[in-house]
């Protein structure tokens, strides 16, 4: 029998992509244990009851000593208060990752409170649902999906390694990037189409009341797409906003000029501009098809 990859986990917050990462390793036996460090009586209850974990804890001093991986997936405007209470009670040789959207963010809130001899691996799954809390964890969710880590430049090889080698026992496809290459990235592939959401769901609940019930009642796919989208969780997109912000401001700002040209030339009637603008998007809608990420 193949030894887990580690002995005890600890989940710093056991909410959607937590709780479906502790589904998977345990459905794998990659940990011998799972722990989660959680504020919230609820959520903890939750995640026993269910047997996401097997204790649960509300004292950083009685969760951390024994983790070998801390896999923090709180807020990212939380994680310098994360980083404040767990650093002191780190062991050595144990590896701190997280599930964080941004990750400038998390290196600058993270890093300075990682004592010496341990090892930090930020990281970021390209996977997830509207829904919230450890109740909606799922233990498929990262298969084939994307997983990318973001390793400070002294960053140990080997912890690196067995970070990646748990994101690819769950299913996940593992890429490394440089923080800020990251955070470009995901402010158009994920930060700009949420806030596009928000601001049309947005739009549609700000409405004459009876206007706004004949969109619910005859909502097409398109809305009700950009409706799950909406629905994600409040706290988590406000600190992705707030702690991307220039790289999701710069993409703003692009999608803002190539909107004036689409505007322009449907007032203007340039059929052969949209169909050209439309044909070149369908091609990336084929080409996500190919990568297996739809």
């Amino acid at each position: 029998m193949t030894a887990p990859l580690f002995d005890t986990i600890c989940f710093v917050g056991i909410g959607h992509i937590n709780s479906s990462l502790a589904r998977a390793v345990r459905q794998h036996k990659l940990a011998r244990r799972l722990t989660t460090l959680e504020i919230s009586d609820k959520a903890r209850a939750t995640a026993l009851e269910l047997g996401v974990v097997d204790e649960a804890f509300t004292d950083a001093a009685q969760a951390i000593p024994a983790a070998d991986l801390v896999v923090v997936g709180t807020p990212v405007g939380a994680i310098e208060a994360v980083g404040q209470a767990i650093g002191p009670h780190l062991k050595p040789g144990a590896i701190v990752t997280d599930v964080g959207s941004v990750k400038l963010a998390v290196v600058r809130d993270l890093a300075p409170h990682i004592p010496d001899g341990v090892h930090f691996v930020p990281g970021h799954p390209i996977a997830g649902t509207e829904f919230s809390g450890p109740e909606s964890g799922l233990a498929d969710l990262f298969k084939g999906r994307w997983h990318i880590l973001t390793p400070p430049p002294a960053t140990d090889a080997q912890a690196t390694d067995r970070v990646a080698a748990l994101w690819r026992a769950v299913g996940a496809q593992v890429e490394i990037m440089e923080p800020a290459h990251h955070d470009k990235v995901l402010a158009i592939t994920s930060h700009l189409p949420h806030l596009i959401a928000y601001t049309i769901v947005g739009t549609a609940s700000d409405l004459e009341e009876h206007l706004a019930q004949e969109v619910i009642k005859f909502s097409a796919s398109g809305f009700r797409d950009f409706t799950r989208i909406a629905a994600s969780d409040p706290i988590m997109w406000r600190d992705i906003f707030l702690n991307n912000r220039e790289s999701v401001l710069e993409v703003i700002q692009r999608f803002t000029e190539d909107l004036t040209a689409l505007q322009r030339a449907i007032r203007w009637g340039e059929g052969e501009a949209l169909e050209d603008r439309f044909t070149k998007t369908r091609a990336i809608r084929r080409a996500i098809i190919d990568a297996k990420q739809a």
